[in-house]
């Protein structure tokens, strides 16, 4: 049952849109559901990575407040941004419509889409490499090219289940996954002992930029997520409200980033070697246990692209393209292979994927702020659901207030890179605000907000 009655809603207006672009008439997604969904989603091994592009310059201790400090932005991020689509059932390109106008959705939509099919190819290699070392340990068979792109077909053919799939594929898989972390985190620690004391007795660790950069590098993981929070929310039960939505968002994210931030940091410092399915390949002194955690990376990467990094472009693809759900996510998987994935898992990666996470964070960033005033502050959180549809209506075009504001708020943050994210917010916000009350062109944008003549 939708949270607002969409009954009113003009059918002209949606009989030529994709059922899963319009409102959500179901909610499928209870508390426990919803938890797992995003306990499961955020198993990345970019999050391994992030926390291995901390060797030298955190103590434990600071990279796990640097963890925290990041998730718990990403959970009141993730509340904020959601609220729109909870409420009235509208996915992320939907919701964009307001502030950026129905063809301004591209931009915003193209800078969410990129990072993720980039995080797709990075995390279904990783994952097609532990299958094969599976294969290779029982069978003898390797053939890694085959292999990544069988997996990459079976993410394509789940997420095109759509959320009902994705639902028990969570549900499923959210306390294998714990029990797994818990498991792999203390072999790390038990069989690394000395070396890991050895590596960091001489790491003084810094609170300076460097303990700031870390928390934005985590931040900047989810910083995708945040911005579509709206395509998970709009599939949450009524009784998930903002606050308790930010609870679960916490409670399940946490957990996850943790662990796998940690295991990332701990191992590399041990072992030399941010490969994860090298590391535990050859670490685990059995071969059922290397066979299963091995198999736990594999499946982690399909729990988390199936949610984060193919849902969101699709929904680009099909706004920006009218393209239908099931071509939509074979072309996000088509473009994964494209950008070449098996450069991105050597050693020399780590440090470069923190760089990219924080390159893209910049952009991202503003267009979260952008949402979050137009939403909250120049709306009310009122909207009118024909206006949203209506292609031919007020937020026909672009939305210049909105495109310039990114632009500024971009640069902004490219001044202090470490911190791109946080950095931008303010600046964009303020300029979208001016800019709307000013801008001639942004007049109609205007409709329903507190500057509507």
């Amino acid at each position: 049952m939708s949270i607002v009655d969409n009954k009113n809603l003009n059918p002209e207006l949606v009989k030529n849109v994709d059922p899963d672009l319009q409102p959500t008439k179901k909610r499928i997604m209870g508390t426990l559901s919803y938890a797992a969904s995003f306990m499961g989603g955020c198993v990345s091994i970019g999050t391994f990575s992030m926390g291995a592009g901390l060797i030298g310059a955190l103590t434990v201790t600071q990279a796990i407040l640097a963890m925290v400090i990041g998730c718990l932005v990403i959970a009141i991020a993730l509340a904020i941004i959601g609220e729109c689509g909870h409420t009235y059932g509208i996915p992320f390109t939907v919701q964009l419509r307001s502030s950026f106008g129905t063809t301004g959705v591209k931009i915003p939509g193209v800078l969410r889409g990129l990072p993720a099919i980039v995080w797709f190819g990075f995390q279904s290699w990783v994952g097609a490499g532990a299958i094969n070392s599976c294969l290779n340990i029982l069978f003898g068979i390797s053939n890694l090219p085959v292999v990544y792109a069988l997996f990459t077909l079976l993410q394509v053919l789940l997420a095109i289940k759509g959320f009902e799939g994705i639902k028990w594929l969570e549900n499923i898989s959210c306390v294998f996954i714990i029990a797994i972390l818990i498991y792999m985190l203390y072999v790390v620690n038990t069989q690394f002992s000395s070396e890991i004391g050895d590596v960091f007795s001489g790491i003084k660790g810094t609170w300076g930029m460097p303990f700031w950069a870390a928390t934005t590098s985590f931040l900047g993981i989810y910083s995708t997520m945040i911005i579509n929070a709206s395509d998970y929310s709009r599939n949450a039960t009524d009784d998930i409200k903002p606050v308790k939505a930010a609870s679960i968002y916490t409670v399940a994210i946490l957990p996850v980033t943790l662990f796998m931030g940690l295991i990332g940091l701990l191992v590399t410092a041990a072992t030399g070697n941010s490969d994860p399915v090298v590391v535990f390949s050859t670490t685990m002194g059995s071969k059922v246990l290397t066979i299963v955690t091995l198999l736990f990376i594999a499946f982690a990467q399909v729990t988390t692209n199936v949610l984060n990094n193919i849902v969101p472009p699709a929904y680009v693809l099909m706004e920006s393209f009218k393209m239908k759900w099931t071509h939509a996510t074979i072309l996000v998987g088509v473009l994964s292979a494209c950008v070449m994935p098996w450069k991105l898992v050597t050693d020399e990666s780590a440090a470069g994927l923190n760089l990219f996470t924080q390159f893209y964070s910049a952009f991202l960033g503003p267009i979260f702020a952008v949402m979050a005033v137009d939403y909250f502050i120049l709306r009310k959180k009122k909207l009118d659901i024909n206006d949203m549809y209506d292609k031919q209506g007020c937020f026909k075009g672009i939305n210049w207030a909105a495109v310039i504001a990114i632009i500024f708020g971009s640069l902004c943050s490219l001044l202090v890179m470490q911190l791109s994210w946080y950095v931008s917010l303010i600046p964009t916000g303020v300029a979208y605000y001016l800019l709307m009350k000013v801008m001639p062109t942004s007049r109609s944008f205007c409709k329903g907000t507190i500057f509507e003549k």
